[in-house]
């Protein structure tokens, strides 16, 4: 069996791929669970999988679910707190696989523990290769760490990759990558009519069950930039060599196309167990109990290219990636601070990429040569972002 440390186990990427293990009890042994604030829901967790651990960031808020655990049917589970417990949960000797899904920067640390310690890193947190791109590939390559990308898209592009591919290579004979985007709630809504977007409109995704702030990636199509520079660093490409292309049925999750014309694509239902299923059992496969595409329901699938006036958040990533160094930290930075604004109402929808690119213009770039550069840059740009959202 392989034991499994799943960080943001509460989350929609955690509680599927807890699905999917439960498919498949007998392959795996759920190590370490860890959570932000929804302490009933991983309690439910630990009481079903009885993992060794479970960590709580938040000192005060661990105090109060360790009491809870204490007298639940997962008195053996050891609560830890502190943000370095989540360093410690993917560093265990008894953890096999570790499954990155935290959301935004706070990922980042855990993500590289993992990698410098050797264990197969199955990464939903894309923040962690925007922020600290080849310093997390280096980690990998350095300890012989497997990385293996959940997000759909990512994931489709490795599944059509060639044989034996190996992430932060360039592969032979491709022209080019293709990220599929479904559009969000907002793909025909006029440019004009955004601007009285509510949280509740934004956070409602057409094809997805996601947390708020992905959704509101999502609707702004920042998630499909941030995907474009985790791509890059992937699979070795350029910004010139990744393409995102609106299909809203979510049918096709991402193509490669190779130099002599073919084009190879991954397609499924649009359900997360698939990705997670897949990167599980790599390189085998196994149950993650999705059902098999229907061709016949599903016999129209349509495709368009992104509007970068109606999505600006698109083409500020796409610059951050050409710009490369801490630029996609600080892209980074000023998009979490922005959306946790517009979520708390505190700015409007096209606020969102007014404030990201005022913080891009005021920041200065350098080399993300380091860990200390990477967090300072994003310290620093979130700083700066909170300071121009007064003046909103």
């Amino acid at each position: 069996m392989k034991g499994v440390c799943i960080l943001g186990a509460t989350g929609s990427v955690g509680v599927n791929t807890l699905d999917v293990i439960r498919l498949n009890i007998e392959s795996y042994s759920v190590v370490a669970l860890s959570a932000n604030k929804n302490i009933d829901r991983l309690l439910e967790q630990c009481i079903e999988f009885k993992p060794c651990y479970a960590s709580i960031p938040d000192a005060t808020l661990a105090e109060e679910f360790r009491k809870k655990v204490e007298c639940s049917d997962a008195s053996a589970t050891k609560v830890l707190s502190g943000i370095d417990s989540l360093e410690i949960l993917s560093s265990l000797d008894s953890v096999d696989i570790v499954v990155a899904a935290i959301v935004g920067a706070a990922g980042l640390l855990s993500s590289l523990a993992a990698a410098k310690v050797g264990k197969t890193l199955l990464l939903a947190n894309k923040e962690s290769l925007v922020i600290s791109g080849n310093l997390l590939l280096e980690a990998v390559n350095d300890s012989g760490a497997t990385l293996l990308p959940l997000d759909s898209e990512h994931n489709a592009l490795f599944q059509c990759m060639p044989q034996g591919y190996r992430v932060g290579q360039t592969a032979k004979g491709i022209r080019k990558i293709i990220l599929t985007a479904s559009g969000g709630p907002f793909l025909n809504t006029p440019y004009e009519e955004l601007a009285n977007v509510t949280v509740e409109q934004a956070c409602n995704h057409p094809k997805w069950s996601m947390g708020r702030k992905i959704s509101v990636d999502s609707a702004t199509m920042m998630n499909k930039g941030l995907e474009a520079i985790e791509a890059s660093y992937l699979f070795n490409l350029p910004a010139s060599s990744i393409d995102v292309l609106v299909h809203p049925q979510s049918i096709i999750h991402s193509m490669v196309d190779y130099v002599d014309g073919s084009i190879l694509a991954q397609l499924g239902n649009p359900d997360m167990r698939t990705p997670i299923a897949h990167a599980l059992a790599w390189p085998q496969r196994h149950d993650s109990g999705v059902c098999a595409l229907d061709f016949i329901v599903n016999n129209k699938l349509s495709f368009q290219p992104p509007s970068y006036e109606t999505f600006p958040c698109l083409g500020l990533a796409f610059r951050a990636l050409e710009e490369k160094g801490t630029a996609p930290a600080i892209l980074n930075a000023a998009n979490e601070i922005a959306v946790n604004a517009f979520l708390a109402r505190r700015i409007g929808f096209l606020d969102i990429p007014k404030l990201i690119e005022k913080t891009m213009s005021a920041s200065t770039i350098v080399a993300a040569d380091s860990i200390d550069t990477v967090l300072m840059a994003d310290a620093e740009s979130r700083e700066l972002t909170t300071h121009l959202l007064a003046e909103i």
